[in-house]
This record gives structure tokens, C-alpha cells and sequence, in this order.
């Protein structure tokens, strides 16, 4: 069985399940425009890049984003092509709707059943855009936003099923898409992400962290920026640290911005907060993009994980600081309660709400003994719906039941 996975950024959310198939014996190849990892036995086909949206005066206004998106679909649809007159042609394909890849594939493979990762329809109310009070979107925002999901829209109407990793995330697709997405996450490995006490990072200044020592409270995100809460959180540190002399934070993150827009004036959001913000500098500390090895020990040794997000895409990291048994103190947006049940397997305070945020952490600082229950909760709660394994499984038994076939067995 030969099965293609399309994605733009190498193997993305497929990487685990890309592997299972190789290593079960099929024929696996990824389709992109970079590569973010090799995988034995996986074929890798890359595509030429397409520069992004671009301006155009002769160009129908707000179609900057769906004129990339068909440009890509027109390189992953020319690959595929190639591949067939190769001898090539996949019998199934699975790749991410979102960036306009899959558009064109049953026009070149009509018979060839397709999966999509469906991860993110926008929505100018419900989600992400008017969530914050200064943000509401005007006429041309809806109309934006409503052109931004034509390579979805036209994705979703050819292929045979799709697939969303969270309940919510499925919700904001249209009802007729919703009855053929599968809920499904990719999967969280508890076998490598656990609770470890013995578990300590070594800072370049050679301090050690490890439990049991100062406290310390963890922050994580792509990029240190608004979508994720980091305003908020910085606020929080500031206000817990004039009471928690020794806490320590690690915000663990780039400079950049992967959502929403950059502070005014441009540069990074961590240096605009910071030149007004009076945080003690002792207590702060910025590490940058760290090893996914690193961000497993600060896991491990944080004394509450915060994790702030406006209503959107769910991150990896709050279910693998859950995996490690930390105590997650999270915004009550909807991604996050699908998670998180306040007081039950972490603690959820409103997301523009510094001092509820701070109180709850220096709650988590001063008794931390009342919170084990809750940490192995967190774990538990992982363990139980998020697990590589059974994800892994489920998302064969879906490949399975859509194309009606046996792929070759696991030993």
C-alpha cells in the first residue's frame, strides 16, 4: 500500500504516523516544500516554494491569500502528476487542507481516496478573530476571512473524509463537512513525556533547576506573542514575583510572530511588555526555542505550567506538560476547557485576567502538596484520550474504514 502525505512544512502531524506505515511495510512518501525531519524508508518529494501572497492592483481585493493557496495547489498537483506518469501514484492520500495543497489532487488522481487535516476554519466571531475586546472585526475583516477559507472549502467538497484533532476545532467547520470529520488527535508518546523527579535543566550561567529547589513556573509557545496569552502571563509573573522573591520563570519561546500581529512600532511583543512592565530581571528568564529534550525536563520540574491561548488551535505542549504530571494553569478559552476541568486535572481562570492568573500561581507556589491529585489527574487524563498508541490506532482504523482496505499489519 502506498500512502502520500501532503503537507508544506515537512511531516508536521503525520510524522508519527507516517513512520507506523513504513515500519508496517507500505510504501510512504511526504509531498512538501521543506523538510523537517528524515524518516527511514520515507520517501521525500519536495515542490518548488511559492513566495507568498503578493500584491496585485489588477487583483480583486483580499485575494492576496487565496491566490497563494492556488499557486501551492498547483505545485503539489504538478508533483502528483509526475509521480503517476512515474508509476508513482499513491493509493491513498493524506494531507493538511489548510494551505491550499489538496485542492487540486482529485483532479489529477480522481480515483485516489483522500484524508484532510482539517485543523482551523476561520470564523469572524466564535473563535479567535473579535476575542479580544480592542479586536472586532468590520466589514472587510469578514470578507477577508471568508475568502481565506475557499482552498478548505473547495478541499473538503472532493475528498472522501477529514480529520480534526479536537472536538472544538471539527465544530468550526460547516455542518455538511462536519458528518465526514473524524475526531482524532495525532497523539501524545506518555512513554517518553512522564512525570520524572530526578528530572533538572542546566542554564548557560551553569544554575542548576531541578524540583525541590526554587519554584518554578513554565511558559511555552512558538513564539512569545498575544494568541497565546503571553501579555497576560508576563503581567501575572511580574505581580507574583513582588510576592515570591525566589520564584523563577521560563518563558520558552522565538521572537517572532506565527499569530495575529507584531506590537506597535514592530520588533518583538517580550521587548515592547518589558519596557514598561516592572518585573524583577532576576526572576525572568527568556531561553529562546529550546530542544523538545529541554522543554520535557521544565515539564518535569515546573511548579505550575501556564497555558493561555485565545479560542484556537489546541498545542501540543499543554497536553505534554500534562503527560509530565504538571500542574497546568490554563485560560478558560474552548480549546482548553475540552481539556481541562477546573480543579479536577488543572486550573482554569479567565484569560484577560491577571490577578485571578497570578493568584492561582502563587496559590500553586505556597501549597504545593494540595495539588499532586490534580498533576496526577493531568496525566491520567492523557493516558486515557491522548496516547501515541491508541491515536495511532484510531487514525489506521479511519484510513482503513475509508478506502476499504487492509493495510499490512503491525507485528
Amino acid at each position: 500500500m502506498h500512502v502520500a502525505f501532503v503537507h508544506r512544512r515537512g511531516f508536521g502531524q503525520f510524522a508519527a504516523l507516517a513512520a507506523q506505515l513504513a515500519q508496517a511495510g507500505n510504501e510512504v512518501s511526504l509531498i512538501t516544500e521543506t523538510i523537517d525531519r528524515r524518516i527511514p524508508s520515507v520517501r521525500v518529494v519536495r515542490h518548488r516554494t511559492e513566495p507568498g501572497p503578493r500584491a496585485n492592483p489588477h487583483m480583486a481585493r483580499h485575494m492576496g491569500i487565496p491566490d497563494h493557496h492556488a499557486r501551492i495547489g498547483h505545485r503539489v498537483a504538478e508533483t502528483f502528476d509526475a509521480m503517476a506518469r512515474q508509476g508513482l501514484a499513491p493509493d491513498v492520500v493524506v494531507g493538511h487542507i489548510g494551505w491550499g495543497s489538496m485542492m487540486f489532487l482529485k483532479d489529477v488522481l480522481p480515483q485516489v481516496p483522500a484524508l484532510g487535516y482539517c485543523e482551523f476554519f476561520y470564523r469572524p466571531e466564535g473563535a479567535d478573530i473579535g476575542f479580544s475586546p480592542d479586536d472586532q472585526p468590520d466589514l472587510e475583516t469578514r470578507k477577508r476571512l471568508r475568502l481565506r477559507n475557499i482552498a478548505q472549502l473547495l478541499t473538503l467538497e472532493a475528498i472522501e473524509a477529514g480529520i480534526s484533532p479536537t472536538h472544538w476545532q471539527k465544530s468550526l467547520y460547516p455542518a455538511d463537512a462536519q458528518e465526514r470529520i473524524s475526531v482524532c488527535h495525532e497523539g501524545i508518546d506518555t512513554a517518553r513525556f512522564r512525570p520524572d523527579p530526578t528530572a533538572s535543566v542546566t542554564l548557560p550561567d551553569g544554575r542548576v533547576l531541578a524540583a525541590g529547589g526554587p519554584p518554578i513556573v513554565t511558559f511555552v509557545a512558538r513564539d512569545l506573542e498575544p494568541y497565546r496569552g503571553f501579555p497576560q502571563a508576563l503581567e501575572a509573573a511580574a505581580k507574583v514575583a513582588r510576592q515570591c522573591r525566589d520564584a523563577l520563570f521560563v518563558f520558552v519561546g522565538g521572537d517572532g510572530v506565527s499569530y495575529g500581529v507584531p506590537p506597535p512600532g514592530g520588533g518583538a511583543w517580550k521587548d515592547h511588555l518589558l519596557e514598561t512592565l516592572d518585573m524583577p530581571r532576576e526572576n525572568i528568564l527568556f531561553p529562546g526555542v529550546v530542544p523538545h529534550s529541554v522543554l520535557r525536563r521544565l515539564y518535569q520540574i515546573s511548579s505550575a505550567h501556564l497555558y493561555l491561548t485565545y479560542p484556537f488551535v489546541l498545542s501540543w505542549s499543554v497536553l505534554e506538560a500534562m503527560a509530565c504530571g504538571a500542574l497546568v494553569i490554563g485560560s478558560d478559552t474552548a480549546p482548553v476547557q475540552e481539556v481541562i476541568r477546573d480543579g479536577r486535572n488543572g486550573l482554569l481562570v479567565p484569560f484577560f485576567d491577571t490577578d485571578a492568573l497570578a493568584k492561582a500561581i502563587l496559590d500553586a507556589l505556597k501549597e504545593p502538596e494540595r495539588y499532586f491529585g490534580i498533576r496526577a489527574a493531568a496525566r491520567r487524563t492523557v493516558e486515557n484520550r491522548f496516547r501515541l498508541t491508541d491515536c495511532l490506532d484510531r487514525q489506521w482504523d479511519i484510513l482503513e474504514e475509508m478506502i476499504g482496505k487492509s493495510f499490512i499489519r503491525r507485528s
